[in-house]
């Protein structure tokens, strides 16, 4: 199927090389020309200004994948909402706050187009892995979009949808959230290796045997484990931990619900007191899992 991919970052990047890969038609737009030669390169089309991506529609309705930070998206989408024809499918696969999605569909609806939400996961590793996405909005625009999702999945990944507006960002939200709390307890784990009673004890060997069918085997470990084989001491990383905002949106709604999330608000915390100079092993171990799964700087930076 033909598809526009604009915002060729970390994930975007990717998303439009393997679809490329896959044999669908891309087109590929950024603000930057760089990103877009590259995925020229990879097999897509260049459109290096917005009316590129609508010309090469011909015309026609256009199917849009907007993957750029939540902090942007109102503006850019009314960007595009100008140029594109009515009967159009835009996609916001970005981590954009669900509760500003309604309003969002309902500005796209008003030209004559739908708006779907794709919460999307797997990190840098998506092109091998294959994508997690969790897609919210309207069912048919969701099933006309299926050959590229089967793409974006394989080998390992997948895709579901979830019925309105909103509800793919809202899992992928809470998907965030439970990861802040899996990392955290890890890096707690491993700095009880690092500081307790045995003194010399190889991390990375724990890691390596927790990974053999234990009750924590899981990617995340994996990632750790790398981690400390490469840098068992983790010279060179500060310790300061991004948050990007996912946690903090779910223990809002939390708090709104009466739901309490002990152990997610204590990761979010730390996150925080990591940023006001609060520095542990827990902290830089915290930020070499976010480089390993998600490519992100390795000194706090998004």
């Amino acid at each position: 199927m033909k598809i526009a991919i604009s915002g060729l970052g970390r994930m975007g990047g990717q998303i439009a090389q393997k679809l490329a890969e896959g044999g669908h038609d891309v087109i590929a737009h950024n603000r930057s020309r760089g990103p877009v030669d590259e995925a020229v390169a990879r097999g897509a089309r260049a459109a290096y200004e917005k009316t590129d991506v609508i010309a090469a529609f011909d015309g026609q309705p256009v199917v849009l994948w907007i993957m750029i930070p939540a902090d942007v998206i109102e503006s850019e989408l009314d960007g595009w909402l100008e140029l594109i024809p009515a009967g159009s499918i835009i996609i916001d696969g970005g981590n954009s706050d669900y509760r500003g999605d309604q309003a969002r569909a309902d500005k796209v609806a008003a030209k004559g187009s739908i708006l779907l939400d794709i919460g999307t996961s797997g990190g840098v590793w998506g092109h091998v892995n294959g994508f997690s996405m969790m897609v919210g909005g309207d069912k048919a625009a969701y099933d006309s979009l299926v050959p590229a999702l089967e793409t974006l999945g394989a080998p390992r990944g997948g895709h579901q949808f979830f019925e309105g507006p909103g509800s793919g960002h809202y899992v992928k939200m809470v998907h965030n959230a439970i990861e802040y709390g899996m990392m955290e307890s890890l890096a707690e784990g491993y700095r009880m290796l690092k500081e307790g009673p045995y003194k010399n004890l190889d991390l990375a060997s724990a890691g390596d045997i927790w990974q053999q069918s234990s009750v924590v085997t899981s990617w995340l470990n994996d990632l750790t484990r790398q981690a400390l084989h490469e840098n068992p001491s983790l010279d060179g990383i500060e310790g300061v931990v991004a948050e990007s905002g996912e946690a903090r949106w779910t223990l809002e709604t939390a708090k709104e619900l009466g739901i309490p999330l002990p152990a997610i608000q204590t990761s979010f915390d730390v996150r925080l007191a990591s940023q006001a100079g609060d520095i542990s092993f827990t902290t830089k171990l915290l930020a070499a899992m976010r480089n390993k799964f998600g490519g992100h700087n390795i000194n706090g930076q998004q």
